[in-house]
């Protein structure tokens, strides 16, 4: 499989379990929470191994500025996921901590917005290498 076409296939399958971790976190469905949390790790390390075969493909210097924004912002919102991870268990120990589970998922997503959106534009504006 063309790492582009695995990419963006794994890309899917995280943006499919985060909607159901959203969804399911919302409604205090836990038991499905939980599992789909799990999933989500599991697809968003795929998708990162991915982005990194795409480096491979794609000459990511000539994008320009874009680049060093999107690292770092997707370094970011990798490290961020552990917010939820601790507020969510404390909240399962206590449901006072969660607002902050919610505020914490939500930087999170908004995150991850922003590293797709730069990742997006870094693709977009980067040469690819000659095919040899």
């Amino acid at each position: 499989m063309p790492p582009l076409v695995a990419f963006c296939t794994a890309v899917g399958f995280t943006v499919a379990f985060l909607t159901v971790v959203v969804i399911t976190g919302l409604r205090g469905r836990i038991t499905v929470h939980i599992p789909c949390v799990i999933a989500t790790f599991l697809s968003l390390a795929t998708t990162i191994y991915f982005a990194i075969k795409l480096g491979t493909v794609y000459d990511l210097s000539t994008a320009g500025v874009i680049t060093p924004i999107h690292r770092t912002i997707a370094i970011l919102a990798t490290v961020s996921y552990v917010l939820p991870v601790i507020t969510g268990i404390r909240t399962l120990m206590s449901s006072v901590h969660r607002r902050a589970h919610f505020w914490s998922a939500m930087i999170v997503l908004t995150l991850t917005a922003a590293a797709s959106i730069t990742g997006t534009l870094m693709l977009l504006w980067s040469d690819k290498f000659p095919v040899e």
